[in-house]
């Protein structure tokens, strides 16, 4: 029998400190393990940014996954992206109007 994974819309389980890491995070008091716990949440569990988003059966469903995973994928480009290259390219915009 195949473990089904579950469709997309279906929330992520999560736990008191999951809660209390968004929280503090949306509150401004979050420490540098919540703040991981919270990126590694959205990354990983809520977006899907590293799961298949196709779903055989069910053309919908991929549609919203992948949505999902392109936000992931946004935030995973922002987290990694190097920010001098940023600095260059703003700074060349205002240098060409």
């Amino acid at each position: 029998m195949k473990n089904k994974k579950p469709l997309p819309w279906v929330p992520v389980d999560y736990d008191l400190a999951d809660v209390g890491a968004i929280q503090a995070v949306a509150g401004g008091t979050a420490n540098e393990d919540q703040q991981k716990r919270v990126m590694r949440l959205l990354v990983d569990d809520i977006c899907g940014t590293y799961d298949l988003s196709f779903r055989p059966d069910n053309e919908r469903a991929s549609c919203f996954a992948e949505g999902k995973r392109y936000v992931g994928l946004q935030l995973v480009k922002l987290i990694k992206l190097d920010r001098r290259i940023l600095k260059e390219d703003i700074s060349m915009e205002d240098k060409n109007g």
